[in-house]
């Protein structure tokens, strides 16, 4: 084997894995990043190891393979609270940290302390390297796992508070394994007999309904999961992850599910005798804490992991394999239905859309002055080209996306935050790296923006050119039910402290002082003319929407449930 540090096989390592970008936090794996200069890997410095992390996680997202942040030592922990995202998303992620040179160990050695552990919770598979020998192995190790079955994050901690330890020279071969440089590397299909089982089952049902989730997008098994809808007439409801997996004016799509949902597709799924899981774990977003379906529904479920079949309802029919591989035998296997067999279910289905539609046409529309944010989501979507990705943050901003934007062209794409709020903006700059030539709004409010606001900088120092949309309510609204219940609905004129923030603040202003160009706006006309030009321009935007502070999104639609918007 020939000769070479460890800092060069590291970069000639990513670049046969494929990796474009790289995110980080210095001081790490300096020689290394120096060497990839020359290998196309761009090299993105951040303001923080968790924005480093988000900008992985989107990247990975967007571009269907490992992202890779990195962060010293002192910095692993931000580094570790940025994967919680990606866990949660089962994002595949490469994430390298600095840690304890063996000479100052257990010596309180500077900005030393003993926390592997805590990537535990947060990645697949948490590696220490003690031996430049292993590095290769360790790499390769770090890829195979973070894309083979449920994807997610990997960690991998060198030695030396920088990465140090991989500095020397040794006998080492920078082999890479393609297979692993993408999701899915492989595609296991299910037992015949159980997909037989599964598709009669969906023939025979008089109100069957799929709920598609996030192993559907990453399978990039769009086509089937519509295919086999339209083949059975099966209504279908998404996940939030999974929002424009079919497009929202196909008359079998009835929305997303769950808790940051539209009440059609709640009330569906609802009313349906079975339901088809593919490629969700029925957690608690999507099921509204599993009460859509009711507990005893009939159930079918598709995952590639199999821990997950049946977690949380009891199967009928457990599919374990690829997403795209199951619905495509799902897909050879059934007899087409004629519209007439199932037409009472879909006219059903058609209708709690169309209610929900003339429910939510007049916010959707409204032309006042703070703008309402249903209005900013309209507004958006219209402007967004054929092949626009929205990225999302969570909260209201999860639901006014998940629930108001409408995708009506198959180039379009939605990709959300899992649950940290402030993820989107360093998420949405990591689908632009991936997506360069592809137009990508970031949606976000004031809250969310503050989290990481200094990445603006960021985005204009490297020509990230995205488009960020504030829903700038100067306050976190979302938290006005909590509060009002906190105070027992007494009146207290503090009870403000807990969810407003400074109106006076100009965020067109602050994000101009970073280096981007921004709009401040007022009136929807102006949001119209604002996302023209930002569309148009050659450097990231800022479009800083005023909007209601008392515009709350609406709740979730739930079985003899109470109140909620529309």
């Amino acid at each position: 084997m020939p000769k070479m540090t460890g800092s060069r096989l590291f970069a000639e390592m990513l670049q046969g894995y494929g990796v474009t970008h790289v995110f980080f936090v210095p001081t790490i794996l300096l020689e290394s990043l120096a060497e990839m200069d020359g290998l196309g890997i761009r090299k993105i410095l951040t303001h923080s190891e968790k924005a480093a992390a988000y900008m992985a996680d989107g990247y990975a997202r967007a571009a269907g393979k490992p992202g890779v942040c990195m962060g010293q030592q002192i910095g692993a922990s931000n580094l570790a609270s940025g994967l919680r995202d990606g866990f949660m998303a089962c994002t595949p992620m490469i994430a390298i940290s600095g840690g304890p040179a063996t000479p100052g160990r257990y010596r309180r050695a500077y900005q030393e302390v003993e926390d592997i552990s805590q990537f535990d919770s947060v990645t697949k598979l948490n590696m220490t390297l003690d031996d430049l020998s292993r590095f290769p192995d360790l790499v390769r190790q770090a890829f195979r796992v973070a894309t083979t079955g449920a994807p997610g994050p990997v960690h991998l901690r060198l030695r030396g508070s920088h990465g140090q330890g991989v500095e020397g020279e040794a006998d080492l071969q920078p082999l890479a394994e393609p297979q692993f440089s993408r999701v899915p590397p492989f595609r296991p299909g299910p037992e015949s007999e159980r997909v037989r089982e599964a598709v009669a089952l969906l023939s025979k049902a008089q109100k069957p309904v799929i709920v598609a989730g996030g192993g559907v997008v990453t399978s990039q098994a769009q086509a089937e999961l519509v295919e086999l809808a339209e083949k059975l007439q099966l209504p279908v409801a998404t996940s939030l992850t999974a929002k424009g997996l079919i497009l929202d004016n196909h008359p079998l799509s009835v929305g997303v599910v769950g808790t940051y949902s539209r009440a059609c597709a709640n009330r569906v799924v609802s009313e349906a005798d079975l339901v088809f899981f593919a490629g969700t774990g029925a957690g608690g977003q999507v099921t509204a804490n599993w009460k859509i379906p009711a507990a005893g529904t009939p159930v079918i479920q598709l995952d590639i992991d199999p821990a997950v079949l049946g977690r949380n309802y009891a199967n009928t029919v457990s599919l374990l394999g690829d997403a795209r591989v199951t619905l495509r035998q799902m897909c050879d296997a059934a007899q087409r239905k004629t519209p007439d067999a199932a037409k009472a279910w879909i006219a059903q289905a058609q209708k709690h859309v169309a209610e929900w539609r003339a429910a939510a046409e007049p916010m959707l529309s409204s032309d006042a002055s703070p703008l309402r944010p249903e209005r900013i989501c309209r507004e958006v979507m219209q402007a967004l080209p054929a092949d626009g990705v929205v990225v999302s943050d969570t909260g209201h901003a999860g639901m006014w996306t998940g629930q108001m934007m409408d995708y009506t062209r198959p180039g379009q794409r939605y990709i959300r935050c899992e649950g940290s709020l402030g993820w989107a903006l360093p998420g949405a700059m990591g689908v632009k790296c991936a997506l360069p030539d592809r137009a990508v709004v970031c949606f976000t409010g004031d809250g969310g923006l503050y989290y990481h606001m200094p990445e603006l900088e960021t985005a204009a120092r490297h020509g990230i050119n995205l488009v960020v949309v504030v829903n700038n309510n100067s306050s976190l609204n979302q938290e006005i039910p909590l509060v009002k219940a906190a105070y027992k609905e007494k009146r207290d004129e503090r009870s403000g402290e807990m969810w407003r923030f400074r109106k006076e603040v100009d965020l067109a202003r602050l994000a101009e002082g970073f280096g981007c160009a921004a709009f401040r706006v007022e009136k929807p006309v102006q949001l119209k003319e604002a996302l023209t030009k930002s569309m148009a321009l050659k450097r990231p935007v800022l479009i800083d929407c005023v909007s209601d502070d008392q515009a709350l999104a609406p709740t979730a639609w739930l079985p003899g449930g109470g109140k909620h918007a529309y």
